[in-house]
């Protein structure tokens, strides 16, 4: 099949598709083959600066719209996915590389958030304030915000994007979706398809894609026009940062989730069959592209040698291969660059002392999954979060060595306690500089009525539907009087 054959993926803008102003096209790779899955419009800030226009002007009658009328549009949205089920199966494996079990997971991830996102258009609008001022009633009433821009990744593409669009959409608000150049079907389109034929107005919700290298133009665009008042962004720490100081000096208020270099601890009382089957799914499902995944497991001396045989073991049998194969648990990593950083940071580990359990050689378009011990603190995969199929394992003297070594990373995302003491592991809980800990869990876990969110460089806000209304509306002060007010002069 030539290019010209393919599938065009265009941008949502208005209700419509539409080419980009450039006419621009480049294709979407499929990581696991190399081969061309679609053409995509290669979009520029001129066609960000449209679809914001278009989410502005679709703003009054959404944010008007009867709660039950947005209620609907999620409902039948909800239908719609699960309708879709199969093929969206399929195109997460084929866009980015995801197998069946995750795939399930963004998909009942996304049905419940559905179904969830529309009762927010019968949350309480506000609240009835205590004034002194003597015939005055004061009124404390949230109202949405305006155009909301949505920056998505490609790493759990469905969830991701529907995360960014739903909570602000139920809200009242327009959105314009930014998908990652990875994931503009998976991540971008196929959210615009299914709001569409579930009845959201034309210019409620807006998509533009984009070439790889031209990310930056859009989101400068997204983050500096005046239409817009809120950013809502889940990607690395470096480009939240640069999106973060972009919008402060816009005076803009952005909700950003970042990256993770996540701990897993596993206690001496802990049910240590368990804690390998938790540690084993925690640090290796999606082959490690996730930004909850346990990249350091903490082991407590006591239990360090028998956990390290049994965790290497099980690790070593984990299949690697086809997306498509349902028995697969490593599939390949999204691009090229992906697989070079992953090799990059294990050999320069090895280099400086590490040693390799198990794995350590790339397997194109693959890495195996990887265990390394005795990592030096000055290896770049020891603080940097690395997308990829590696754990490092380290022995704590004891949980208080434990929760110091977890601290001293400049992340706080989420943690894991593996512990047969429940009680003390709350104790625990409360010490860890974490937004998310989960007792006798690993750390990838998520629900959409959750606060999710980190603290220090993995985030600012909280993502999450019961939380939204505190960052996609403004809080206003109404005063009515009833009786005539006295002035001096």
């Amino acid at each position: 099949m030539t290019d010209r054959e393919l599938p065009l993926v265009s941008h949502h803008i208005a209700g419509e598709w539409v080419a980009s102003i450039g006419g621009r096209e480049h294709t979407d790779d499929d990581p696991w083959t190399g081969r061309p899955l679609a053409r995509v419009a290669s979009g520029d800030a001129d066609d960000a600066r449209r679809a914001i226009e278009a989410a502005h002007a679709a703003f009054d009658g959404w944010a008007q719209a009867l709660p039950v009328q947005r209620e609907r549009v999620f409902r039948r949205a909800a239908v719609i996915l699960e309708r879709r089920r199969g093929e969206l199966q399929e195109l997460l494996a084929a866009e980015t590389g995801c197998g069946a079990h995750f795939a399930n997971v963004q998909l009942d991830f996304c049905q419940s958030l559905l179904e969830q996102a529309g009762s927010l258009a019968y949350a309480p609008t506000g609240q009835v304030l205590p004034s002194d001022v003597p015939g005055t009633r004061a009124l404390a009433v949230r109202r949405p915000v305006g155009v909301v821009a949505a920056i998505a990744p490609w790493n759990a593409a469905l969830v991701l994007a529907g995360r960014a669009v739903a909570g602000p959409l139920a809200l009242g608000n327009t959105v314009v979706l930014k998908p990652s150049e990875e994931s503009p079907m998976s991540g971008g389109t196929v959210w615009a398809e299914i709001f569409a034929e579930a009845g959201l107005p034309p210019g409620a919700l807006n998509v533009v894609t984009h070439a790889s290298g031209d990310a930056g133009m859009i989101a400068e665009e997204l983050v500096t026009h005046p239409r817009v008042r809120r950013v809502s962004f889940t990607g690395s720490t470096v480009t939240g940062r640069r999106l973060a100081e972009l919008a402060a000096r816009h005076l803009k208020r952005p909700v950003l989730q970042l990256s993770g270099h996540n701990s897993l601890i596993v206690l001496a009382d802990a049910d240590l069959a368990y804690a390998v089957d938790a540690a084993a799914y925690g640090a290796f499902v999606h082959q490690g592209e996730v930004c909850m995944c346990a990249r350091r497991i903490l082991v407590e001396r006591a239990v360090a040698d028998e956990f390290t045989a049994r965790f290497t073991a099980k690790v070593a049998g984990l299949r690697v291969g086809d997306p498509r194969d349902p028995a697969t648990v490593i599939g390949p990593l999204i691009n090229q660059w992906a697989l070079s950083l992953v090799s990059r940071r294990v050999d320069e580990a090895v280099a400086l002392g590490a040693r390799v359990l198990t794995g350590g050689t790339p397997q194109p378009p693959c890495y195996p999954p990887t265990v390394l011990a005795d990592v030096p603190a000055e290896a770049e995969i020891a603080f940097e979060e690395t997308f990829g199929p590696v754990a490092i394992l380290e022995v704590v003297e004891d949980r208080d060595d434990a929760v110091a070594r977890a601290n001293a990373s400049r992340f706080g995302l989420t943690a894991g306690i593996l512990t047969g003491d429940t009680y003390r592991a709350l104790d625990l809980a409360r010490r860890l500089e974490a937004g998310i800990v989960h007792v006798n869990d690993q750390p990838v876990n998520d629900e959409p009525q959750m606060p999710f969110g980190g603290v220090k460089d993995s985030g600012w806000g909280r993502f999450g539907l019961g939380f939204a209304a505190e960052d996609f509306t403004e809080l206003q002060w109404v005063t009515l009087r009833d009786t005539p007010r006295a002035f001096p002069f």
